[in-house]
């Protein structure tokens, strides 16, 4: 897969392409359906398979600090994508000139000049262009002008639900976990670099992998049994915090603390990759070290007692 930042480096696929435009906030079952539908055009076609994504996410832009808690950050997003049979995927950059584009203008410059798209699936609700005038029945009514092909993406279902990223916000903040892996097809996961902290939980008897969330909402907050993986192949157990530890006044920024089970080596500048498998609690603040490190004992011990639960159910 070709990684494809901002139009001006875009090159016209002279054969033209099929493509399909949006946020692929969680690349969730839902999108890998309409990516599953827009490869099997692709190979109707003969044509590259070309995804438009927004950095910042649209909403980001518009609504700032009460932006919607974003799924994964675009790194992430570029790894899901890199598994999939996509040959392009395209990163614009959503900024004011962007937004006051017109849709007929979003049409003739990036679709058709820039992309030269012959096919494009998108959901029946797209809204684009400046006022979001742009929509499904323009796409339609100008494809028959220009010659290119309009596709809705449907619904997809799991479980009766329809899956989308909202519903996948709903279900982490609720903390069922399980759920949320139904409609992902995946367990939820943050990935990022370890880095140094201020080593507050070594002094308690319980040291942690710190990752930076470097979001101003997270989808997800509090104490959590977790695996870890990205480190020699391994899949290693452990409890994390998602939150500001307010215990020890910790401010406004949202990290990741992991702490792993029977593990001691150094791991400052890995790329690791936290899977939430289980919420415990929501996160607290606590009078006293002592109270909270007596509170992580039973954390502990209970994330301890669902990994076993989880391995003999899988040995049955």
């Amino acid at each position: 897969m070709q990684v494809i930042r901002g139009l001006a480096h875009l090159e016209l696929f002279k054969a033209g392409c099929v493509l399909s435009i949006g946020n692929f906030d969680g690349v969730h079952l839902g999108h890998r359906e309409v990516i599953k539908k827009l490869v099997g055009r692709g190979k109707a076609l003969g044509l590259p398979v070309v995804i438009m994504i927004f950095e910042p996410q649209p909403l980001e832009y518009f609504l700032k600090d009460n932006e919607p808690p974003r799924l994964m950050r675009l790194r992430e997003k570029v790894i899901q994508f890199t598994s999939l049979p996509i040959d392009h995927l395209v990163i614009v950059r959503f900024n004011r000139e962007f937004a006051n584009c017109d849709a007929e203008q979003f049409i003739d410059e990036i679709l058709l000049k820039k992309l030269n798209i012959k096919h494009l699936v998108i959901g029946d609700d797209f809204h684009f262009g400046k006022a979001r005038r742009g929509n499904f029945a323009l796409l339609k009514a100008q494809g028959k002008q220009h010659g290119f092909t309009v596709e809705d993406t449907g619904s997809f279902h799991v479980e009766g639900l329809r899956v989308s990223s909202t519903l996948i916000r709903d279900t982490l903040a609720s903390g069922n976990l399980q759920q949320t892996e139904h409609l992902l097809g995946r367990c939820y996961s943050v990935c990022g670099r370890v880095a140094h902290g201020d080593k507050r939980g070594r002094t308690i008897g319980y040291p942690t992998a710190n990752i930076m969330m470097l979001r101003k909402n997270t989808p997800v907050n509090g104490v959590f049994a977790v695996t870890m993986t990205g480190i020699d192949n391994l899949v290693l157990h452990g409890i994390a915090n998602v939150g500001t530890r307010p215990t020890f006044e910790g401010g406004a920024k949202v990290i990741l603390e992991t702490h792993l089970f029977d593990f001691n080596s150094e791991i400052y500048g890995r790329y690791v990759e936290v899977h939430f498998q289980q919420k415990i609690r929501e996160e607290m603040r606590f009078q006293s070290t002592e109270a909270l490190k007596h509170q992580i004992d039973q954390d502990v011990s209970q994330a301890k007692l669902f990994f076993a639960n989880t391995q003999n159910a899988s040995a049955a």
